[in-house]
């Protein structure tokens, strides 16, 4: 089952994070790039080839000390087909170290479209009545906003396939109160979402106490992480946040159980570009990650 996986990954590291692999270009170390541009050029398959070198060097320094990757599809889409090739790439070597991948990609439609997008990335894909994997995550990012039709996809796979979701409820961007604190009927539309949410996840319980059906609850609101907490206690919140968009270790601890589980609390930019503090040109890029991976671990760990 999926969230038993990932809860037995965060325990046997003792770590409850999760290192975004955000495929931007200026996060990459020149060390890394100069021969691929001098042979390739400005190309968009350079640009992947780089990332791809990146992401499994990152990968190298921090199977052992974090339990997941969370590659954001966005930043690969814009590389092209390359792209989309390195990011299925990334997915099976992390996978091949052991990791946990949550696909950060959002989506959601109706009908047929949803299925596609669950069927992509959790699923696969029938052709000519042979079932063939595609990205093969364990999970993914999904947005409500469509309701039950569009989740309803999503859930057919976690069901069939032992894979879960993590459904957007309060986000970790400052407009998000533009939708998500809006009043409807009574209460908050990001607490309507998260009631929604015991429904979604009828049936789909697993042995270590948490559900298939999980939160994305942002660092940056712990006072909505409070509220979402108690209405879904048996959801396992991905954590957005922390670090570059201002959240603190403290911030985080609501979104967490007293067993200190529940929470993966997310970090991008912090370890992916944590060689630009050391002054060494990227070339300890792997020995940078790897104690920022640690420190954010100690720091989380030392609040809940």
């Amino acid at each position: 089952m999926s969230i038993q996986k990932l809860v037995e990954n965060i325990k046997a590291k003792g770590n409850p994070t999760v290192a975004g692999l955000d495929a931007r270009l200026e996060y990459i170390p020149e060390c890394l790039v100069e021969d691929i541009r001098k042979e390739h050029g400005a190309t968009l398959e350079a640009a992947a080839m780089a990332m791809l070198r990146f992401n499994k060097g990152l990968i190298d320094a921090l199977y052992d000390i974090v339990p997941a990757i969370k590659p954001q599809a966005a930043y690969y889409e814009l590389l092209g087909p390359a792209g989309a090739s390195i990011l299925k790439e990334t997915i099976s070597y992390a996978q091949e170290k052991g990791m946990y991948v949550i696909a950060d990609i959002k989506r959601n439609d109706i009908g047929a479209t949803a299925s596609a997008y669950a069927e992509a990335y959790l699923g696969k894909s029938n052709v000519w009545g042979e079932e063939l994997p595609v990205y093969n995550c364990e999970s993914a990012t999904v947005n409500a906003y469509l309701g039950t039709d569009g989740i309803e996809p999503f859930l057919k796979e976690c069901r069939a396939r032992e894979k879960s979701i993590f459904v957007l409820v309060k986000t970790s961007n400052p407009s998000s109160g533009e939708f998500q604190n809006r009043d409807m009927e009574g209460k908050p539309l990001f607490v309507r979402v998260a009631e929604k949410m015991n429904e979604w996840g009828e049936g789909l319980d697993t042995p270590c106490g948490y559900n298939q059906v999980g939160a994305v609850v942002g660092a940056t609101y712990p006072e909505e992480q409070k509220i979402v907490r108690s209405l879904i206690p048996k959801a396992y919140f991905l954590v957005p946040g922390y670090g570059a968009q201002g959240a603190t270790a403290k911030d985080i601890a609501n979104a967490f159980n007293d067993d200190g589980l529940g929470a993966i609390v997310n970090s991008s930019r912090g370890i992916m570009c944590a060689w630009k503090k050391t002054n060494n040109n990227g070339t300890d890029y792997q020995e940078a990650a790897r104690a920022e991976a640690i420190r954010m671990r100690d720091d989380i760990v030392s609040a809940i």
